[in-house]
């Protein structure tokens, strides 16, 4: 008994949350990376510079989308084969897609830099903030590939039961970010660009621990001769799919917010979009930690058809993204303009903006963890289409929709109120796509 793994023994909320809270306090530190950015650079250089990371999220979003589908959707088919039993062929499989997500990091890297003068001309920006633009985004790519390789082993180390040693490795790269992003832009004056390379710094560390991690045969999964089989590659783009559509469409959206809000408010429009993104995937940290947390040991009861299991561990994650959705919004309406003074003074046209519009945006986090966990399960179940289908339409299409309507009607409040529209649009489909699989796969 003494031998078992967390995945054979029984489903408690003590054996869910070993996997999950390590996670979630994870997902939270690499959330910081963005915003430790956001802090550094708008207090020592500027809210025009503050606009520049949001305009160049787009850019980054697309460059590491194919290593989010390949991370998430590989390590569905590989938990799922362990629990089949096939150990072998999973390392296998393990070894082959790591390599893949590394070639793709090159590939990458070079579209990064040949995109980035078009799209950064085609915005119609002030001179100051296209520069920061280039500078932050030419220092960032340089780091394609130890970030795309953090994305892969940070799911990994999960799957393997070291979701302690990932949280240790996020809280390690954010620690280190926080100093390099004080040394680079306050002591050495690097400006925007050493913000750039301390969040790469930083994201590395897991990426650098992860290949000695692998590299020994202890570990559940670990590097052995790669068996390059098309099949395994085709199975985890398909269930993985969702969550690249999801980085690619966040991408255009982020695109539309910014030329939506350079088109009513201009620059500060766009600096005040950046603060309440921040609090957003705050927030969304939560819901996809313990998304990533539970998603291995969805994919093994799934392979083993232990569909007790399955209902239990459904049942009890409903109760724990509830209670999360709860807490969360409370905590942002209380909070909103403490958070938003931490980036911009109250004597900052950005101010006002932002604390308005964050009021509004939060009514959206009482349904977005309900949105991310149902896409984040079909996922784990090993079907991508239904997944792509909800992570598409609620990042997607219907922002897409509230984006277009609402601003004509409603102006900037049109703006803030497309997100909560979108996520309870989001919400209606997710209902509607849990209840109409639940026979097909046992888990109510």
């Amino acid at each position: 008994m003494e031998n078992q793994t967390l995945y054979e023994k029984p489903v408690t909320w003590k054996h869910i949350l070993k996997f999950a809270v390590p996670t979630i306090a994870m997902t939270v530190f690499m959330s910081f990376y963005t915003m430790v950015d956001g802090l550094f650079v708008s207090n020592l250089i500027g809210t025009n510079a503050l606009s520049a990371i949001n305009l160049t999220a787009p850019v980054i979003q697309v460059v590491t989308a194919v290593s989010t589908m390949l991370a998430t959707g590989g390590s569905a088919v590989i938990m799922k084969k362990m629990g089949e039993q096939k150990v072998s062929e999973a390392r296998e499989d393990f070894t082959f897609l790591i390599l893949v997500n590394a070639a793709v990091g090159f590939v990458m890297c070079a579209l990064g830099y040949l995109a980035m003068g078009p799209v950064f001309a085609g915005m119609n920006l002030s001179a100051e903030v296209a520069g920061y633009c280039v500078e932050y985004l030419s220092r960032y790519l340089l780091f394609t590939v130890p970030i795309l390789l953090m994305n892969n082993f940070t799911l990994y180390m999960i799957a393997s039961e070291k979701a302690t040693l990932s949280l240790v490795c996020s809280v390690t790269g954010g620690v280190l970010n926080m100093v390099l992003d004080y040394v680079f832009i306050g002591v050495l004056d690097m400006g925007i660009g050493g913000a750039a390379v301390a969040t790469g710094m930083g994201y590395s560390v897991t990426a650098v621990v992860g290949l000695g991690v692998f590299s020994r045969k202890t570990s559940l999964l670990h590097f052995r001769k790669p068996v390059p089989r098309v099949k395994v590659l085709v199975n985890a783009a398909s269930n993985g799919c969702s969550e690249m559509a999801t980085a690619l469409v966040t991408g255009i959206i982020t695109m539309m917010f910014n030329w939506t809000m350079l088109r009513y408010v201009g620059e500060n429009g766009v600096a005040a979009v950046t603060i309440i993104m921040y609090v957003l995937m705050f927030v969304s940290s939560l819901y996809t930690g313990y998304s990533y947390g539970v998603a291995p040991m969805i994919s093994y009861y799934h392979g083993e058809e232990n569909h007790g299991k399955l209902k239990t561990l459904i049942r009890i994650s409903l109760k724990v993204i509830a209670c999360i959705s709860v807490l969360s919004l409370a905590a942002s309406f209380a909070l909103t303009k403490p958070l938003v003074s931490v980036f911009a003074r109250p004597d900052n046209p950005v101010y006002d903006l932002a604390v308005t519009g964050n009021r509004i945006c939060a009514i959206a986090l009482i349904f977005i963890g309900f949105n991310i966990f149902a896409s984040g399960m079909f996922t784990a179940l090993s079907n991508g289409v239904v997944s792509a289908v909800l992570a598409f339409s609620r990042s997607f299409v219907f922002m897409l929709i509230t984006m277009l309507v609402l601003p004509l009607f409603l102006g900037v409040s049109g703006i803030w109120l497309a997100t909560p529209a979108a996520e309870l649009m989001a919400l209606v489909l997710s209902a509607g796509m849990f209840w109409k699989h639940r026979k097909t796969y046992g888990y109510l």
